[in-house]
């Protein structure tokens, strides 16, 4: 069964950290460009950021650049999004999505972004950060 599968949510206090995990099972990941989104409650899904599968490249949002570092592990057919600094703007459910465009990461991003986007998504994971 193909799936992804976020982890690593949780609460915590304002300037603290947290990593998400992005784990694929049915597929290898080595071939899919992986994006992270989220969607705050009465707020569209916005794309945070993305690794390429081609060239290694990665995107971010302005919103995170500079806190956020996304990262894989194909050893463990794994995405990472280490998170620090956090705000509690960045509360939000995070999603994982793939998608086999050989692209840059950002050319990658507006893919997964388009409403006819076909590829995997995960079930989210809840991020809150609140004192």
């Amino acid at each position: 069964q193909v799936q992804l599968v976020e982890s690593g949510g949780g609460l915590v206090q304002p300037g603290g950290s947290l990593r998400l995990s992005c784990a694929a099972s049915g597929f290898t990941l080595d071939y899919y460009a992986i994006g992270w989104f989220r969607q705050a409650p009465g707020k569209e899904r916005e794309g945070v950021s993305c690794i390429s599968s081609s060239d290694g490249s990665t995107y971010y949002a302005d919103s995170v650049k500079g806190r956020f570092t996304i990262s894989r592990d194909n050893a463990k057919n794994t995405v990472y999004l280490q998170m620090n600094s956090l705000k509690p703007e960045d509360t939000a459910v995070y999603y994982c999505a793939a998608s086999t465009s050989p692209l840059t990461a950002a050319q990658a991003m507006g893919v997964m972004t388009s409403p006819t986007f076909g590829g995997y998504w995960g079930q989210g994971t809840q991020v809150t950060v609140s004192s």
